[in-house]
This record gives C-alpha cells, sequence and structure tokens, in this order.
C-alpha cells in the first residue's frame, strides 16, 4: 500500500507566508501528524497543523516546529512561534 502524503506542496504553503509570518490553526492529540490547507479561496486559507503531542510544557508547540520545517525543508532552529504560544492559532515566523 503506498503511503499517502502528508503534506500539500510546500509551494502552497509558502503562499500562506505575509510579511515572513505564517498563521497556524494546530490540533495537539491528533491520531497523527499532518498538514493540511484549509479554506475556499487564497485570501482564507489557512493551513491546518495536527501533531500526536499533548499540550503541556510546550510538547505541542515543538511538535509543530517540527513538522512544518520538515514540510517547508528549512531547519527547525530557523522557525520560531511569535504568537499564540498558549493558543490553537499560532503565528511562526519563516525566514526568507
Amino acid at each position: 500500500m503506498a503511503k499517502k502524503n502528508l503534506f500539500p506542496p510546500r509551494e502552497d504553503m509558502l503562499a500562506l507566508v505575509n510579511n515572513g509570518e505564517l498563521t497556524v490553526k494546530v490540533t495537539p492529540n491528533a491520531g497523527e501528524n499532518s498538514i493540511s490547507l484549509s479554506g475556499k479561496g487564497e485570501s482564507d486559507a489557512t493551513l491546518l497543523v495536527r501533531v500526536t503531542a499533548t499540550p503541556e510544557n510546550g510538547k505541542a508547540n515543538a511538535a509543530v516546529l517540527k513538522l512544518l520545517s520538515k514540510a517547508l525543508g528549512l531547519p527547525k532552529t530557523s522557525l520560531e512561534i511569535i504568537r499564540g504560544h498558549n493558543a490553537r492559532t499560532k503565528v511562526v515566523a519563516i525566514p526568507d
């Protein structure tokens, strides 16, 4: 059985970056780690990030950064959550 793709195309995710910031909606305690796009048009599209980690002691935040770095092909150390550390909607700084 073929392994399903857990990420949308890199170009589609990078198209959501606005002024070096990417807004994501996180679902912790998910069944699997995955990233998907939500929304009809480009203006209301959102990046949905599902992680298996629990939202305690920063575990879910670390899992989000690790998953995003893998999907975007960027080093994990170059990504940083700049807003929403304790919220489901987070803003992540993406380098140019």
